[in-house]
């Protein structure tokens, strides 16, 4: 806390250091009419020069400031990190779909089921079911294994 006051008050006298150097106090007394007209003549020109410099450096920062949001306008778009709109699910028929992509209207409606191809299943084998005890003598031993395997391939 000491600290801060510290430098609260060095900067506030460096302020006033430099404000008696920049400019000097004013004199009024014993001046004359004129000599006062002159002296506040002197001070609008003086301040009409210093409003010219802070309007034209306000500018340089707006304009310096609309350069930098358009350049991270630009950075962002190239992130490609726009935000998408939600969209809206939107009920259409074949008809206006085809419609829409051809650009013209259709005539007749389009069966699309005519143009599938027609695919046939497969039907399963069936192992024909025999009577185990007419093939227990032909399936004993390492014969009979084997012919299984080979089967089985």
């Amino acid at each position: 806390m000491t600290m801060l006051e510290n430098d609260k008050e060095e900067k506030k006298a460096e302020r006033e250091r430099t404000l008696s150097e920049r400019v000097p106090p004013l004199q009024l007394s014993g001046l004359s009419v004129q000599d006062l007209q002159n002296l506040c003549k002197e001070l609008h020109q003086k301040i009409d020069v210093v409003d010219e410099v802070r309007y034209d450096i306000a500018s340089k920062v707006s304009k310096c400031d609309r350069e930098i949001q358009d350049l991270s306008q630009k950075i962002f778009e190239l992130k490609g990190k726009m935000k998408r709109p939600n969209l809206r699910r939107v009920r259409v028929s074949a008809d206006a779909m085809l419609g829409a992509l051809l650009g013209c209207k259709v005539k007749e409606s389009v069966d699309f089921k005519a143009n599938l191809k027609t695919v046939k299943k497969e039907e399963e084998k069936k192992e024909e079911v025999t009577d185990w005890r007419k093939n227990v003598d032909a399936m004993s031993g390492m014969e009979g294994r084997k012919k299984l395997f080979d089967a089985g391939q």
